[in-house]
């Protein structure tokens, strides 16, 4: 159970998150199974270049089921722009040869934990694209916890360093108000890319600096 300063703390960071990037919102789309193929073109690339690839899956093949029966190279030129394309597109087939014209839209009414073991059941899925599928497609209470998450959140104390991810992502769970599952994940991953960079964090400039161990100490190092 996690402590109640803990909460009251994690509702501050929210709060300050919300008055330098906003609420941001999202009503679930209802389309788990492109949400799941975008998440794999997400991987070691940037939004602009998974959305082009994306794109030119999508007007390249008239189903996914034309993708899956498609030949690899061909799906493979489709979403180079995306990046590690030979891998992606292996990855993508093996997905939809597993669903075999399964859609997923029987996700809607299952509970969390058993759309999560669905999904990381399918070749390659692991909680962080589960999560991601349950929480933008269908609204539920789960949380991805990226790159970016995991290093605010660890600098921030909400995490124990060097945590494993299936850690994090339940801690991250326990920790977010029920129903602000996108806005905290959405805000932390833009603090991330923004001001909580991997190798040269601005925390001269950080607007979470008073609440961040990390950045207090760094900043005050003699």
């Amino acid at each position: 159970m996690t402590d109640p300063r803990t909460r009251a703390r994690v509702r501050r960071i929210r709060d300050r998150l919300r008055e330098i990037y906003g609420r941001p919102i999202a009503s679930p789309h209802g389309r788990p199974l492109d949400e799941l193929i975008l998440t794999v073109l997400s991987q070691s690339t940037n939004d602009r270049n998974r959305d082009v690839a994306f794109l030119r899956l999508r007007d390249r093949f008239p189903s996914w089921e034309a993708v899956r029966d498609a030949p690899n190279a061909e799906v493979e030129e489709a979403i180079r722009p995306g990046g590690i394309s030979k891998v992606k597109s292996g990855r993508i087939q093996e997905i939809l040869r597993e669903l075999d014209g399964d859609d997923l839209s029987d996700l809607a009414g299952k509970t969390v934990e058993q759309g999560r073991a669905e999904l990381t059941a399918l070749p390659g899925v692991g909680r962080k694209t589960a999560a991601v599928v349950l929480l933008f497609a269908f609204g539920k209470r789960d949380v991805p916890v990226d790159t970016h998450v995991s290093r605010v959140g660890t600098r921030l104390g909400l995490f124990r360093p060097k945590a494993p991810f299936e850690e994090l992502h339940d801690t991250m769970l326990e920790l977010t108000p029920a129903g602000q599952e996108l806005e905290f994940h959405i805000n932390l991953l833009r603090h991330g890319r923004r001001t909580c960079h991997a190798r040269r964090p601005d925390c001269w400039h950080c607007d979470l600096l008073r609440m961040c161990p990390f950045g207090y100490n760094l900043t005050h190092a003699d």
